[in-house]
């Protein structure tokens, strides 16, 4: 798989977590984004056009299915793969987040290496 070209929004309200994503990403050759609310990951995700969205749930004002909801009803971001990464795991919630149109969903605290595997995966 070439990595050119390849971009990942990551949306993270934790300056920390989305330091930690972007240094794993940039190692694998990819071109990294931050969005660290809902609104910018919206106003990002339709300017840039990413070739994957790693979305947290739990940010403040808007949260990530409401996110994922958005991008999913726009022409432009509707067949952006969209991975989810949250510390939320009830089933309802994995579920709910398949049903609006996520690819993965990744529970926190994660192991960089399924992050970086199920993001090249969907990037492929």
């Amino acid at each position: 798989m070439s990595a050119e070209a390849k971009t990942v929004l990551v949306v993270e309200d934790k300056a920390s977590l989305t330091q930690m994503l972007q240094f794993l990403f940039l190692s694998k050759g990819l071109s990294v984004q931050i969005a660290y609310n809902g609104a910018e990951a919206l106003e990002k995700a339709s300017s840039i056009l990413p070739s994957l969205i790693l979305l947290d749930i739990m940010m403040p004002q808007m949260d990530g299915f409401e996110v994922l909801e958005k991008l999913k009803e726009q022409p432009a971001t509707t067949n952006i793969p969209v991975i989810m990464l949250t510390a939320r795991k009830s089933r309802e919630d994995m579920q709910k987040a398949k049903d609006l149109g996520a690819v993965e969903y990744i529970t926190k605290p994660f192991k960089a290496v399924e992050v970086v595997d199920k993001v090249l995966r969907h990037l492929r």
